[in-house]
């Protein structure tokens, strides 16, 4: 298993709604932080949608990541056939082995009975193009639903992207989603966390943080993943909480990617 970075390990440095840097990040600058920190792969998330380029953009993108020996790893957000369809050429351009998938949108929350028809649909564009469709846990769906997802559609072409922060939405811990999902994931989203009691003690807080320095025990993560020989990346990805301005909260953010990613080196070769 190799290190790699996102577009979700700088967040605010990208910038989300509400929050515009007056310099965010670009792909390009992504790729060769990356290419100095020694890594090599850098996946764009949903936050830097690459359908949104242009094919000649695309084409300067991979350029570099070749000139910088980083591979490219695509994701989307949203599950239907017409998006997916979208990003097949694009993940077969940048020459990676799958597309991650968010299947939710904010107004777009298909039942598991549509969702295993449009996989379906998507199946022999996949097999085509030797892609794997990796569904992120993300919130709504239970470990167990994700897996009677990949069962009732192709366990060939579709597989799990395993966050290990996201299933907390669901209710269930990292200890619940690895013994379900381990076996199925390709690829692993690093994000390590806090809980902390609220002052009033009625309720959890719950923050990313630093990786290494939370409740994740990622040595037992990558050891159990790393079981099953189908998940070649470790994709870091970071939760901060925003400072007083957006410099700060800027500069709070690629401290903690770099402490991360010192500590990650020292268990992922």
């Amino acid at each position: 298993m190799q290190l790699g970075i996102s577009t979700y390990s700088f967040p605010w440095g990208i910038g989300i709604s509400n929050f515009t840097p007056p310099q965010p990040l670009t792909p390009h600058k992504l790729l060769q932080y990356a290419a100095e920190k020694d890594i090599r792969f850098v996946q764009f998330g949903d936050n830097y949608p690459l359908h949104m380029l242009s094919d000649d953009k695309l084409r300067e993108l991979r350029s570099q990541a070749d000139k910088l020996n980083v591979s490219i790893q695509v994701g989307a957000r949203k599950l239907t056939v017409e998006n997916i369809l979208k990003y097949i050429p694009i993940a077969v351009g940048m020459q990676t082995d799958f597309i991650r998938v968010v299947i939710d949108d904010e107004d777009y929350h298909p039942s598991e009975n549509t969702i295993i028809d449009i996989i379906n649909q998507l199946v022999p564009h996949l097999q085509s193009a030797n892609l794997i469709l990796a569904i992120e846990n993300h919130d709504r769906f239970s470990a167990f639903s994700l897996r009677d997802i990949i069962e009732s559609t192709s366990r060939r072409q579709v597989a799990v992207c395993l966050d290990t922060a996201n299933s907390l939405g669901a209710g269930e811990g990292m200890g619940e989603i690895l013994s379900v999902l381990a076996p199925y994931t390709v690829n692993l989203h690093i994000k390590d966390f806090v809980v902390k009691r609220v002052n009033h003690k009625m309720g959890f807080r719950i923050s990313g943080c630093v990786a290494g320095s939370g409740l994740l025990d990622i040595p037992t993560l990558i050891e159990e993943v790393g079981k099953h020989g189908r998940c070649y990346s470790a994709i870091l990805e970071l939760w901060s909480d925003p400072e007083s301005t957006m410099e700060e909260t800027i500069e709070k953010e690629r401290e903690s990617v770099g402490k991360s990613i010192e500590y990650l080196k020292t268990i992922i070769s």
